[in-house]
């Protein structure tokens, strides 16, 4: 009997050092997986910081002034090409109510050419929107 608890004390102390060999050798592999990860997350940010350093560069006032300077032929704006709104053309003819119209064109009632964006050529039930007052808004 004494020999049987022997052999599994020995049994188990063997087990017992795969087992720790094994979570040694997982606990190393991932610490290098780690600063693996860690180099690399380096590397990334040195290279966030470049590009940073590059987009500061390219988007310099001097450098766009002198860019637009040398390829655009812009001329500085005169006051009198300041409009004020009442300028503005009116808004173009939007069909309040597309569907409508559309069974109305099935029914035969409403121009079949006629569509959203288009005024109906025989003034149709649809109802013109509001000119825009003069002052604005």
């Amino acid at each position: 009997m004494m020999r049987f608890i022997n052999i599994v004390v020995v049994a188990a102390l063997i087990v017992a050092a795969v087992v720790v060999y094994r979570v040694k050798y997982e606990a190393t592999r991932h610490a290098e997986q780690v600063a693996r990860l860690r180099l690399e997350i380096n590397r990334e940010r040195e290279a966030i910081a470049e590009l940073r350093a590059q987009w500061a560069h390219l988007n310099s006032p001097d450098r766009l002034q002198a860019l637009a300077e040398r390829h655009l032929s812009l001329k500085p704006l005169q006051i009198n090409q300041m409009h004020d709104l009442a300028n503005l053309p009116d808004k173009p003819f939007i069909d309040p109510d597309p569907i409508g119209s559309m069974l109305e064109a099935m029914d035969g009632t409403a121009d079949p050419t006629a569509t959203g964006s288009v005024r109906p050529a025989t003034g149709g039930s649809a109802p013109l929107p509001q000119r825009r007052p003069a002052g604005g808004r």
